[in-house]
């Protein structure tokens, strides 16, 4: 099932927002979290609908306005994640290595979001590896950052851009490499922390060349 992509609630917001606004956010935060805590007590099979929007005390209709279907709600932490991708590629100064521009841009994404974003985040992710639904949503949501992210540059660049396939081999590039450090962090025991994914990110980061340069000679 395709979704659209979410708007972005404000990770570190600059200002107080409308109340209009808190309210929502306040509302999408409570269906994530509860379906969340659902998910992990009872089984994301096991778990229905009307067993979320009972928990926050909302409608169906409301939960549709804030997710489009079940794996969304349960992939909340890392949609918001790649919807401030999107936004951060299209506001960050586009120049050096593009290669290093995708980085970078994930980095300073990772660091920007909610003090209490990887907290949800792992328990997502652990969710998902044990769920193949969830896997296979996953996939698709780094498949419309890509064509996201790849189109946002594409206009940036402007009439006489590079040939798109060169603008998307590095992030194709760098989304593997997170999926790997996102694999091995939330493998980790216990409660691993945010710095300990911007290591694992830096070590599979740092691995792209070499592994570009490995011949079966060297295997």
């Amino acid at each position: 099932m395709t979704s659209p992509s979410p708007t972005a609630p404000p990770a570190r917001p600059d200002g107080p927002l409308p109340l209009r606004e808190r309210k929502k956010l306040r509302t999408r935060r409570a269906l994530a979290e509860a379906a969340l805590a659902l998910f992990s007590e009872r089984g994301y099979d096991a778990t229905t609908l009307d067993d979320v929007v009972d928990a926050v005390e909302v409608s169906k209709r409301t939960f549709f306005r804030n997710y489009a279907c079940k794996e969304d709600v349960a992939l909340a932490p890392e949609l918001e994640l790649w919807a401030h991708y999107r936004t951060a590629v299209r506001d960050r100064p586009l120049t050096g290595s593009l290669l290093t521009f995708y980085q970078e841009t994930l980095f300073e994404t990772l660091a920007d979001m909610s003090d209490d974003w990887e907290r949800h985040f792992l328990t997502s992710r652990k969710l998902a590896e044990s769920t193949p639904a969830l896997t296979a949503h996953s996939l698709e949501n780094c498949s419309r950052t890509t064509e996201a992210v790849i189109d946002a540059v594409i206009e940036r660049l402007g009439p006489g851009h590079p040939d798109p396939i060169r603008l998307r081999l590095p992030l194709e590039v760098v989304i593997a490499a997170w999926r790997w450090a996102l694999h091995r962090w939330s493998s980790r025991p216990g409660e691993p922390a945010r710095e300990d994914l911007v290591a694992e990110m830096r070590q599979a980061f740092a691995a792209i060349g070499d592994s570009m340069r490995l011949t079966l000679d060297d295997a």
